[in-house]
C-alpha cells in the first residue's frame, strides 16, 4: 500500500482535495527536503535534474505563500500547476492460498510489519473504511516523511482491495489476487502517485526506486502471510 507527508510502494485525490498543509517542508541544513531521494542511482544526470526540479518546486511553493494569501483575500483563485499521475506495478507468486493472502492484506494495521516505507496505519474507530497512514524512509541521505488519510473502497473478496487518499500525499492503488492452485496465488500491487508538472521530464527516475521498495514489500508479505 499529518504535516509529515510512502513512495515506494510503497499506497485518488484531485488537486482540489489536496491539502497545502501536507506539502514537503524545508528543514535546517536540508533546503531540498527530499532532493533526489527518488532518483535512480544508475543515472547521475537524472539524479541531478531531479534534485534541481525539487529545489525549483520547493522555492516556487514557499516563495508564493504571501502572494497566494493576498490573492485569496481578493477572491482571485491562484494558479495551480497541472499534475499528472504515474503508476507503479509489481507482482509476485506466493505459496499460500488466495484466501489467506487476501485476509492478511486486508489487515491494514499490520502493513507496517512488512512494507519497508510504511511506519504506521491507524484505522478510524468511528469510520473503519478510513485510515491514517504515515510514511518514513531514509534514502540517498534524506529523511522522507509523508502522511495521508485514505479510504478503502468496496472490496471484492479474494480478488481485489483498492483505496484512494482523501488528503495529504496524493495516491491511490489496488491489490489484486489471482489463484494459481489450491495452495498458491499471484498478488499484484499497483500504486499511483501524483507527479508535479515540473518533474515530468525526470519523472521516470521515480519508478525504479518505488518498484524496488514495493517488490521488497511483497517479498516480506509472502513470508508474513505464510506464517499466518
Amino acid at each position: 500500500m499529518s504535516a509529515t507527508a510512502t513512495a515506494a510502494a510503497v499506497f485518488g485525490s484531485s488537486p482540489a482535495t489536496r491539502s497545502p498543509g501536507h506539502l514537503p517542508t524545508r528543514k535546517p541544513g536540508n533546503p531540498i527536503f527530499h532532493g533526489n531521494c527518488f532518483a535512480s542511482s544508475s543515472s547521475s544526470r537524472s539524479s541531478s535534474l531531479l534534485g534541481r526540479a525539487f529545489f525549483i518546486t520547493n522555492r516556487s511553493i514557499h516563495g508564493s505563500t504571501t502572494r497566494r494569501s493576498s490573492l485569496s483575500n481578493t477572491g482571485i483563485r491562484p494558479f495551480s500547476p497541472v499534475m499528472e499521475w504515474q503508476d507503479c506495478t509489481v507482482k509476485m507468486e506466493m505459496d499460500v492460498p488466495i484466501s489467506v493472502a487476501y485476509k492478511c492484506y486486508s489487515d491494514r494495521e499490520s502493513i507496517p510489519r512488512w512494507m519497508p516505507f510504511i511506519s504506521s496505519v491507524k484505522i478510524l474507530e468511528d469510520k473503519p473504511d478510513l485510515s491514517r497512514w504515515s510514511l518514513k524512509y531514509k534514502a540517498f541521505g534524506q529523511d522522507i516523511e509523508y502522511s495521508w488519510l485514505a479510504r478503502n473502497m468496496q472490496p471484492t473478496p479474494n480478488q481485489k482491495i483498492h483505496w484512494r487518499s482523501l488528503e495529504g500525499l496524493p495516491n491511490r492503488g489496488a491489490v489484486r489476487f489471482y489463484p494459481k492452485g489450491p495452495s498458491s496465488c499471484l498478488v499484484e500491487l499497483t500504486v499511483s502517485y501524483e507527479v508535479p508538472q515540473l518533474l515530468v521530464p525526470v519523472a521516470s527516475a521515480l519508478q525504479p526506486f518505488l518498484e524496488s521498495l514495493l517488490r521488497r514489500g511483497l517479498e516480506r508479505f509472502a513470508v508474513f502471510a505464510k506464517s499466518n
